[in-house]
């Protein structure tokens, strides 16, 4: 008897129903790293939000597009892009029962776009193979040893998951070996329908910048109608792997036609625009949160210092001290 109540609370635990779905939504920040450690200083602001998970990004740095090798865990790194800051921000976050999820990920040096990740020999796949896979090892370990709820594969990996599909689900499998919690991977909104190891993972994971709208100031109901060309895909996904779909990351910058290419983050492009990113941030919300196949997801981005962040001229992506800030917040207290 011992044993089998020892079982159901295994996996039952993480707040989550013995049917695999959380019992509530997931109403995620993005946090930032930064140089220094945290307190609950930095954490009031995300409460206030009603905020319930924050997802912790560790970084993996790769010289250029065909080099083979990351670089983490280094000194030159910022505290909380490395392993002592990962394990400081979780410890921290937990003190304030919020829940977290893990997503290690890669940054190509000149910000090129990690989609298109590609070696050009066979003896350079292998090479990053095995690079990648200590990276993901390393923090799903540290993840099992916090009893971190979520834990994320990797992030927008397009060609990288096209060219060795063998290697990840065999990377899964390792995983499996280390963390038990649950499994994602963060797939750009134009890759998540050929990611091939969906049925392996507990959630289909989505960075969700799906263009909805090509007016300079969309309004809601022109986003709702935008989101009309994607939700079928999305939701056929669902239905197909009977996986609850997670937007691993969300977002729309404070700027003129913030709907027609929400991937783009080129600080000189556009003026700035409350009204845009306020009418395509509730129509995301009015299209998703209250679908049951629909499990939440983690806004972009979440700076550390609130108070001196985001603002009223600031046109990136950050809702913090900006009128859609309040918007989350009454979104995320339902």
């Amino acid at each position: 008897m011992k044993i089998l109540k020892g079982l159901i609370v295994f996996i039952c635990v993480l707040n989550q129903s013995c049917t695999g779905q959380p019992s509530q939504k997931i109403n995620g920040v993005s946090f930032v790293a930064s140089n220094d450690a945290i307190d609950v200083s930095h954490i009031h602001p995300v409460i206030n939000v009603h905020a319930n998970y924050a997802a912790i990004m560790p970084f993996g740095f790769i010289r250029n597009l065909e080099h083979p090798e990351l670089s983490f865990n280094s000194e030159r790194q910022w505290f909380g892009e490395r392993k002592e800051g990962v394990r400081q921000y979780v410890e921290t976050f937990r003190e304030a029962n919020i829940q977290l999820m893990i997503k290690p990920q890669i940054w190509v040096w000149h910000g090129e776009f990690t989609g298109h990740i590609k070696m050009q020999t066979e003896a350079d796949w292998k090479t990053l193979e095995t690079s990648y896979a200590k990276f993901i090892l390393e923090y799903a370990a540290l993840a099992q040893e916090l009893q971190v709820e979520l834990f994320c594969i990797g992030t927008e990996l397009e060609s990288f998951v096209e060219n060795r599909p063998d290697y990840w689900n065999d990377l899964i499998l390792e995983v499996r070996k280390i963390y038990k919690g649950k499994l994602t991977y963060a797939a750009n909104w134009n890759e998540f329908e050929h990611t091939p190891f969906w049925d392996k993972l507990d959630f289909i994971g989505i960075d969700a910048y799906f263009p909805v709208s090509h007016s300079k100031t969309p309004t809601v109901e022109e986003c709702l109608v935008g989101w009309e060309k994607h939700k079928p895909s999305i939701q056929n996904l669902s239905r197909e792997y009977n996986k609850s779909v997670l937007f691993t990351e969300f977002g729309y910058r404070s700027v003129d036609y913030s709907g027609k290419v929400p991937w783009e983050s080129d600080r000189q492009k556009g003026l700035v625009n409350l009204e845009a990113q306020n009418n395509t941030t509730k129509a995301l919300f009015e299209m998703f949160w209250e679908e049951e196949w629909f499990v939440g997801g983690f806004v972009w981005k979440w700076f550390v210092n609130h108070n001196h962040v985001g603002g009223e001229n600031n046109t990136m992506f950050t809702p913090q001290n900006k009128p859609v800030e309040q918007i989350i917040k009454q979104y995320y207290k339902k």
